[in-house]
């Protein structure tokens, strides 16, 4: 390896460990997910040489969407450690054109500056050992493997932690995000925005999976406080505070942008282009939008009570108690007038169940702060290997 190679080498490597410095006492008090051990392999870069892919491999052409173009011809080259997170699940026949349309713009966008991480999701199929061959070529890549299939807010909340970049990216491996977004992404993100997402504003996916999305963004969008066309693209660009900040389990990855809005992080989207899916078939069926409105429930509820539950269950407890008293008091003065026997009245049962409920509301947010206080997160994944 010549002086030049060394050179960039320990450039890289110096840039790398002053990035994680920085990261590391930026939010050492962040514990999401508590894998300190998976966050501290991530440091380290492969020592391997660079190589290419054999050029008979596949390359990706798609065209780009004339109203975008010209978007990336002025922008400027950065110089920052930039990380890419990809989940996945069996794709293993994009991943080749994935890697090729990724290594014709990130080189160039970061000045080498990069990482892309691959989380497989527990496929069946090969797609983890064309990750590895990845891996062995190309110092930039890494991969982490679930021993099965955890959900795509375990993968993103994985990748999260191992990211070292003052920039992460999110996309999918099916080949439907284009990696030609990124640098408008970048240059977005650098405008002072925390967090940039996608809007796939042409898209190319069959109605069944269009109209109910639709509906979906504009019930988030009606609920959450913050207008998004697309809550759920794929293709999104984070400044490494806010991954670092932001919890994702169940399917909360559909509403990070709702959840960094209201940690106060500055949220916009940016139209991206969208291709119809080139291999396989989607992994999401119907029933990701049941999960995802009793999600947005969730959300709605962690948001603004988690910490103090007792706020909500013991205001609601309180105004059920009040109104089964009175209740209750109404019968009595009628009945203390001769107007009445409580006994024959069913309003009486009504303001004792009101009661009854109310008390124990207020007895489940009580024991609600509790938990909250005493509550330790826990991990739902688990790693079968790392590739780093």
């Amino acid at each position: 390896m010549d002086n030049k190679q060394l050179t960039q080498e320990n450039r890289f490597s110096g840039q790398q460990k002053r990035d994680s410095d920085k990261g590391n006492q930026h939010h050492k008090h962040n514990k999401s997910y508590g894998n300190q051990a998976l966050h501290t392999s991530a440091i380290a870069h492969v020592e391997a040489a660079i190589t290419s892919i054999d050029s008979g491999s596949k390359t990706v052409s798609a065209k780009p969407n004339q109203n975008y173009s010209n978007r990336n011809s002025n922008i400027p080259r950065y110089s920052t450690m930039v990380s890419v997170v990809i989940p996945l699940l069996n794709e293993e026949e994009s991943l080749i054109d994935l890697y090729n349309a990724l290594e014709k713009v990130l080189p160039s966008m970061t000045n080498n500056m990069y990482e892309v991480i691959f989380i497989d999701d527990g496929s069946t199929d090969n797609s983890f050992e064309v990750i590895r061959d990845m891996y062995h070529k190309n110092r930039h890549y890494k991969a982490i493997r679930f021993r099965r299939n955890c959900g795509k807010s375990a993968a993103l909340a994985v990748g999260f932690a191992a990211a070292q970049g003052e920039y992460v990216f999110t996309m999918d491996a099916d080949l439907q995000d284009d990696p030609n977004e990124l640098p408008a992404l970048l240059a977005k993100i650098q405008e002072g925005y925390d967090l940039v997402s996608g809007w796939k504003k042409k898209r190319h996916d069959p109605w069944h999976k269009t109209v109910p999305s639709r509906f979906f963004n504009f019930v988030t969008s009606s609920m959450s406080g913050i207008t998004l066309h697309d809550f759920n693209c794929g293709l999104k660009a984070y400044r490494s505070e806010v991954v670092k900040t932001l919890q994702v389990y169940g399917e909360m990855h559909r509403y990070l942008p709702a959840l960094a809005h209201w940690e106060g992080f500055i949220v916009t989207e940016l139209p991206v282009l969208h291709h119809a899916r080139k291999y396989g078939y989607s992994k999401f069926g119907f029933s990701r939008f049941f999960k995802g409105f009793l999600d947005l429930l969730t959300v709605l509820f962690t948001t603004r009570y988690v910490k103090r539950p007792l706020h909500l269950l013991g205001t609601v407890g309180s105004l059920m108690v009040s109104a089964g008293l009175m209740t209750n008091l109404y019968l009595t003065a009628e009945w203390a007038m001769g107007l009445t026997f409580i006994s024959q009245r069913p309003l009486a049962l009504f303001g004792i169940a009101m009661i009854i409920v109310g008390v124990q509301l207020i007895s489940t947010g009580l024991i609600g702060e509790l938990v909250v206080k005493n509550s330790l997160q826990n991990t739902v994944y688990s790693i079968r290997e790392t590739l780093d």
